[in-house]
């Protein structure tokens, strides 16, 4: 018989909320065995995540947890704290979606992957730190010596990844549960976190629970698959099994849930809207009395694009290609150099007070809505915040007119707008946030990885949502993602860049299906492996 690490039986998770209890989990069971990867897919709230937080004891105050989740003959849930802490992170371990939330800002990655060594191997400092540089090496952190005195706002996103998985490996577990490792992360990086974890995996001999809302993520890694709904198992399976012969309505959902459709591109005699000609940002990196000079960083290189009306243009490209500062600086939000034409007049040179009354038709939309949303403003007040700068001599009964009014153009009830943004699951957060942009009448919005955070099925809404909207407003988009998928599907032009400068551009049929140069094939071939 294989060697079973962990079985769950009828497991359920609960929360006692001021509207009543609410049943995340309702009675599920499953196993995992020591080598195979086990993959939990499901949409949001499908109760994924929260099963395996009753495993390792980590449910939130309100929650609570009945079932048996059998580890080696010790019963985890109920199991006090002292002894749940002799197994999670040291037999089971745990990396999450976002690993600035997990790390320590004020400590250096090498502490804190020490700290468990110390606390589990109990062995000294010397030994345990001589274990976090294999770890870091293991995992391909370069110069990992160097690595070790670094703070995690140091590190790139793929960096602070790999850091959570020497972390979660260096007591040499027997179960790594990863839950949404790579959602966050460019196609490349994402390619290159899979490939090792699972080599890892194999090397090392342990179980894996992979967690994602993503489908194609667990063709690269999962042997099993159990697909969740409402807090139940409704398709368990082999993995070539349940994308080959998927018999239960959602799981076909869930493989049906890809953006479809293409953005036909605007007249070619359509009117620019914004014109970027030579675009150069540089930051300045360190230096000093004692540092020496500075080092300065190209950021945007010498890049240029014209976005005509109703167009959409997608800028793809890795972590640090410098999309999202092309697009602040087109919209004069950090400072850069060369010429920038907004509706047949030039902003470069325009102060802050010059800008404001253009700000209305110049808005953005960033990747994290929970983040951009103030904790403390209703949906409606975050909505018509904009207005309150923009139109100041409206009446509240009339902003508050134009928030139903715009929660209702983005497809939510407007009943809704007197709840809070914690209230909202992560697609209606969105769609406040493209609310909030659109109650303007603006005339170009960037769209800065809009999409990256959600499933499957609520991509597909908003890019349906959006494409909409621009159709209605006559909106140009410029769309930052490093998911091509969806980038096909919303973009009618598209730019390639890396390390600041442009390398490839044209229609999505020209870069996607024969790109030219061997960056955007890496990237193709990254974003589409089968």
């Amino acid at each position: 018989m294989a060697d079973r690490i962990l079985s769950l039986e009828d497991v359920k998770v609960r929360f006692r909320t001021l509207d009543g209890v609410v049943e995340a989990v309702k009675g599920v069971s499953l196993h995992v065995e020591a080598g195979e990867t086990l993959a939990i897919v499901g949409e949001s709230g499908s109760g994924k995540s929260q099963l395996m937080m009753a495993v390792m004891g980590l449910l939130a105050g309100n929650g609570e947890a009945e079932g048996v989740a059998d580890y080696r003959g010790t019963n985890l849930i109920g199991l006090s704290k002292t002894k749940l802490n002799t197994i999670r992170g040291r037999k089971i371990t745990m990396i999450f979606q976002e690993p600035m939330t997990s790390l320590d800002p004020l400590f250096t990655v090498g502490s804190q992957i020490v700290e468990p060594i110390i606390r589990h191997q109990k062995v000294g400092a010397a030994v345990a730190k001589d274990r976090a540089i294999e770890m870091l090496r293991l995992v391909r952190i370069p110069d990992p010596e160097r690595r070790m005195a670094s703070y995690p706002h140091e590190l790139s996103g793929g960096e602070r990844q790999r850091v959570m998985i020497a972390m979660a490996l260096a007591n040499d577990p027997d179960l790594l549960i990863a839950d949404e490792p790579t959602t966050a992360l460019d196609v490349t990086i994402q390619a290159e976190i899979l490939e090792l974890m699972a080599g890892l995996q194999r090397r090392l001999g342990m179980g894996m629970v992979f967690i994602t809302h993503d489908l194609n993520i667990i063709k690269r890694i999962a042997g099993r698959v159990c697909v969740m709904r409402r807090g139940e198992i409704v398709e368990e399976g082999e993995m070539a099994d349940i994308f080959a012969r998927p018999r239960h309505p959602y799981t076909k959902a869930l493989l049906e849930a890809e953006p479809t459709g293409r953005k036909a591109p605007p007249p070619a005699n359509a009117p620019k809207i914004l014109d970027g000609t030579d675009m150069r940002v540089t930051f300045k990196i360190g230096g000093g009395f004692l540092a020496g000079p500075p080092i300065l960083l190209k950021a945007v290189d010498r890049v240029s694009l014209t976005l005509r009306r109703g167009q959409t243009i997608g800028i793809v490209g890795e972590s640090g290609s410098g999309k999202s500062t092309l697009a602040r600086a087109l919209l004069r939000l950090i400072p850069s150099e060369g010429a920038i034409t907004f509706d047949g007049r030039n902003i470069a040179g325009l102060g802050r007070n010059a800008m404001r009354p253009l700000r209305r038709q110049l808005q953005i939309v960033l990747q994290d809505p929970f983040g951009s949303l103030s904790p403390r403003m209703t949906a409606g007040h975050i909505v018509t915040e904009g207005l309150l700068v923009h139109e100041p001599s409206i009446t509240s009964r009339q902003r508050d007119a134009r928030a139903a009014q715009a929660l209702e153009e983005v497809q939510l009830d407007a009943a809704l707008r007197n709840r809070y943004p914690h209230e909202f699951s992560g697609g209606q957060r969105q769609r406040i946030a493209i609310a909030r942009a659109i109650i303007l009448k603006p005339k170009v919005v960037v769209l800065d990885e809009p999409t990256s955070a959600l499933d499957r099925q609520v991509q597909k809404q908003i890019v349906e949502l959006l494409r909409g909207l621009q159709a209605h407003n006559d909106l140009s988009y410029l769309f930052i993602s490093h998911d091509l998928a969806v980038v096909r599907a919303m973009a009618d032009h598209i730019l390639v860049m890396k390390d600041g400068r442009l390398v490839e551009q044209g229609s999505p049929d020209e870069v996607m299906d024969h790109p030219r140069e061997d960056y955007t094939r890496r990237l193709m071939a990254a974003a589409f492996a089968a």
